[in-house]
């Protein structure tokens, strides 16, 4: 029987200790979750380390937009990427694009080596790139290990069937991880439409505000998300099945 597991987009401390009490086996650790997430802060990170046991790939992304980056923001990614191994994470999730949206495959092979030995996971710069196909061979020529796709639409349960076209070119030398909008209701026709073994999902809800005293007339303080453990156990579950 094949194993299936699921990674938890979490964008809180909260949301991870959720993920793995509800059984995800990994979570991706982001903040900013509007704008699809970038990198969290090296205190969120060391308190998300200390607080699981599950695997913790953050996303290192220093701005929102695109993934065609500076020499500077690559400085960055470098820095941030020696922090987590310094913390003790199992990977990282990152991207890179050309002028051209196409894979940076220079800048994703220096990625890997700066990582090593943790892992990589080649993010949804994938998705913006004008070739899919050609995009799986760059990035396991890299020497990534996964690719978090959501199969070049809004939602990897409208794409099921270039999802399953993927698994079947990666043919074990990657692992395709559909991702975004990935829900307890949708993922039993992806898993059959895929046949891909990991999955990601936020799985998220907007946390009850715990203040006794909000004015309704600042609008600008943002929700806090996190993950609903009913959700990622129903979704655990149907992996399991």
């Amino acid at each position: 029987m094949t194993k299936r597991i699921l990674e938890v987009c979490a964008f809180t401390v909260q949301s991870c200790i959720i993920a793995e009490r509800a059984g995800a086996m990994r979570v991706e650790l982001c903040d900013n979750p509007i704008e699809g997430g970038t990198t969290p802060s090296y205190g969120t990170i060391k308190q998300a380390r200390e607080s699981v046991n599950i695997d913790i790939y953050p996303i290192i992304r220093p701005r929102s937009g695109n993934y065609y980056y500076s020499d500077e923001e690559y400085a960055i990614i470098k820095k941030d990427i020696e922090l987590c191994r310094e913390l003790g994470c199992n990977g990282i999730s990152v991207g890179t694009q050309t002028i051209g949206a196409e894979i940076d495959t220079e800048w994703l092979k220096r990625i890997v080596e700066w990582a090593g030995p943790m892992g990589v996971t080649c993010n949804r710069a994938f998705d913006g790139s004008p070739d899919p196909f050609k995009a799986l061979e760059d990035i396991i020529a890299c020497g990534c290990e996964r690719v978090l796709t959501s199969g070049q639409a809004s939602a990897a349960p409208d794409a099921g069937a270039l999802l399953g076209k993927l698994v079947e070119q990666a043919a074990g030398r990657i692992i395709i991880m559909p991702g975004a909008g990935v829900k307890s209701t949708n993922l039993q026709r992806l898993i059959e439409q895929s046949n891909a073994t990991e999955y990601h999902s936020s799985a998220r809800i907007i946390a009850k505000n715990p203040l006794t005293y909000i004015n309704t007339q600042v609008s600008d303080y943002g929700n806090v998300y996190i993950a609903s453990e009913t959700e990622v156990a129903r979704m655990v579950a149907i992996l399991n099945n």
